[in-house]
């Protein structure tokens, strides 16, 4: 076989298609997928629906009108509905005749229509708060003060304007909407959660007599202190409300009912203010009331779970030493009974499971990435667990470009673990030659180093420029048992740096590795791993590129929005039992050691790590005379959203380590 001499570059990486699973046909024969392309030049993507036969076979394109075709619907009578700017439409299952079917003022987020056909369901904002100075003075309408008296001013990349995301219902017949009804009344909280919540906050019960919502009924100064989001069931025909998770007291989201209406389940954390607290399946006897922890006794932590069409089992998705993969829950008879013991990994591989869309008989379609290949969807067998493709959006662009080898490598750590590291290699790695390396430092801090496909930190794309990529699995991710994920709470930069190190020293030893070039790259808490190492890493790295990261800590806690967060890993800085953490484990503390150049990255709203953090390192680089760089982008969050500011972003990122390593 001849091998391929492209290699993957930042223009091609945002050209592939990005594939996301929508839903199945009523016969269970057809998967509706969408695709979304980027079009760099109008600096904006467009999505598309397609269908293919679930046995494998030619895809077939459903729309093409412009806009992002959302909430995608399969309805009675051989027709596919779905939201399209704001409006509900339907169409012919074969794409054919697309018909608006609304026309609401001010349009719909959200959207479901009832089981029935009777109702349809969606969220809308809602002014509650009077913020603006117009609000309060009505004589000066040209006003644009905001005026706060309580926190939670701003959020992720916006600022608290007196609207709240409410959940509407309104009759439905072939069109006609009746009168809204606000189920949340004149509260003052959000469904979805801000800031990424979406449709799944948001459900019809089986039968379409109630609506399953979630929120957190918290505001201001308790809002941004709690995780705590409860699972509540409002009444079409008694218009009441009640909580269904009373007294669980984090994180309660993702609620789902079996095909016959008897159960719900719903994902928990057990402590407020524990954002990365272990997720764990619960289910609910929805005829007694009576809630069982599905997974209380294992070992790991849940990200989203499903009922099999027959409810005897529930599929969730866990990452598993460095992947993401299938397992499932075989119920009891007696649900109380179900514990560990009956549950079952049903997939393994060197690759993520990352969405589940629908089952028909023994198969289940998936979304699946590797390392090597953006999201697609996949068919697994329940029984075997093969995973087989089922679309190729972009097949075509891969058959051109080398495959990156990657390498799972285990480490010893300073206090004797080991930890799982993975290394990819560039394309044409040749164990001849030296190579410049980079250690990547994950964000979250506890989120997972598995095989996603990010189209910025994006592991192919590093390597395919002639670089070998070390990203460990470092204390605080999950995957390695709730005493790994948990342990970096207030100890940011204690172990989880030493193991950083210990990753990048044990691969330095390989003769391909060229050590007099290393760098250190990373975004969030991975920003702020990479100012810590710039204070701790006796001159082992050449370079560095820090964004969105951590550099001051008492600074950053008085300026983020999320404070649970804040409190719960580090703590507030006039509290005496924080003052370690503060000291030791503040990069800002190490700024006398600074002396290698450093690439630094900041959006100008983002509101998580807000912008001084980014212009605090890159002066005090500037100061000391360390060759450095700002990139600043005005309109961006915590991410990089923007097709042509994302180019933008991988030229940089690439230019200076061609400039400094």
């Amino acid at each position: 076989m001849a091998v391929a001499q492209d290699k993957m570059t930042p223009e091609l990486l945002w050209q592939l298609g990005r594939v996301s699973g929508e839903a199945l046909s009523a016969d269970g024969k057809t998967v509706i997928y969408g695709v979304s392309q980027i079009n760099m030049a109008e600096n904006k993507s467009e999505k598309n629906l397609y269908a293919i036969p679930l046995a494998g076979g030619a895809a077939k394109q459903l729309t093409q009108t412009p806009g992002a075709e959302g909430d995608v619907a399969v309805l009675p009578g051989n027709k596919i509905g779905f939201s399209l700017k704001g409006q509900w439409y339907e169409m012919n299952a074969d794409g054919s005749d697309p018909v608006q079917k609304t026309n609401v003022d001010g349009g719909m987020q959200n959207i479901r229509i009832s089981p029935d056909g009777k109702h349809i369901l969606f969220s809308k904002e809602v002014k509650i708060k009077k913020i603006s100075g117009s609000d309060h003075y009505a004589d000066l309408p040209k006003s644009n003060v905001q005026i706060y008296d309580n926190l939670n001013y701003r959020h992720w990349d916006t600022w608290e304007d007196g609207n709240f995301s409410h959940v509407f219902y309104a009759t439905y017949n072939n069109g006609k909407v009746g009168t809204p009804v606000d189920i949340m009344a004149e509260e003052p909280h959000d469904c979805p959660q801000m800031p990424s919540g979406g449709p799944e906050d948001m459900i019809w019960s089986h039968d379409g007599k109630s609506v399953i919502y979630v929120c957190k009924k918290k505001f201001g100064k308790d809002y941004a202190i709690s995780t705590n989001t409860d699972i509540y069931e409002y009444n079409l025909d008694t218009k009441a409300t009640r909580n269904l998770s009373e007294g669980m007291m984090g994180y309660d989201v993702a609620p789902t009912f079996s095909q016959d209406g008897k159960y719900l389940t719903w994902l928990s954390m057990a402590r407020d203010g524990y954002e990365a607290d272990k997720n764990d399946v619960i289910i609910m006897d929805r005829a007694t009331g009576v809630i069982t922890n599905l997974t209380k006794g294992w070992d790991g932590t849940a990200a989203s779970s499903r009922f099999s069409n027959d409810g005897k089992k529930i599929y969730f998705l866990a990452v598993i030493k460095g992947t993401e993969q299938l397992l499932e829950i075989t119920l009891q008879k007696n649900i109380a009974q179900t514990t560990e013991k009956h549950i079952r990994q049903v997939t393994t591989g060197d690759f993520d499971i990352n969405d589940m869309l629908a089952q028909s008989g023994n198969t289940l379609v998936v979304s699946r990435t590797d390392m090597n290949h953006a999201a697609e969807l996949f068919t697994v067998d329940l029984q075997k667990g093969a995973v087989t493709p089922l679309t190729s959006v972009n097949k075509a662009a891969y058959d051109k470009i080398g495959m990156c080898k990657i390498e799972k490598r285990w480490v010893k750590t300073t206090d004797g673990k080991d930890m799982l590291t993975w290394v990819i290699f560039p394309p044409d790695f040749d164990p001849a030659k030296k190579y410049p390396t980079l250690l990547y430092c994950q964000g979250g801090p506890q989120s997972a180093v598995s095989q996603f496909y990010s189209y910025r930190w994006n592991f192919q794309l590093m390597a395919s420029q002639g670089y070998i990529v070390v990203a460990p699995n470092r204390r605080g991710m999950p995957g390695h048992g709730v005493e790994w994920n948990a342990s970096i709470s207030k100890d940011w930069g204690g172990q989880p740096i030493k193991d950083y190190l210990s990753a990048i020293d044990d691969v330095s030893k390989e003769s391909y590795v060229d050590k007099a070039r290393l760098g250190a790259v990373g975004a969030s808490y991975g920003g702020y791993s990479v100012y810590m190492l710039a204070g701790v890493h006796e001159n082992r790295f050449k370079s560095f590129i820090a964004h969105d990261g951590l550099f001051d800590l008492k600074s950053w806690y008085g300026t983020t929005e999320e404070l649970w967060f804040a409190n719960w890993d580090i703590g507030a800085y006039w509290d005496a039992a924080n003052a370690n953490g503060y000291k030791h484990f503040n990069p800002s503390e190490y700024a006398n050691k600074w002396n290698t150049p450093i690439l630094i990255i900041q959006g100008g709203i983002d509101f998580r790590v807000p912008i001084e953090q980014g212009l605090q390192a890159f002066q005090l680089a500037q100061l000391k005379g360390i060759k450095s760089k700002l990139l600043y982008f005005p309109e961006e969050n915590h991410w990089v959203l923007k097709p042509q500011n994302a180019i933008v972003w991988q030229r940089e990122f690439f230019n200076w380590l061609k400039e400094t390593l």
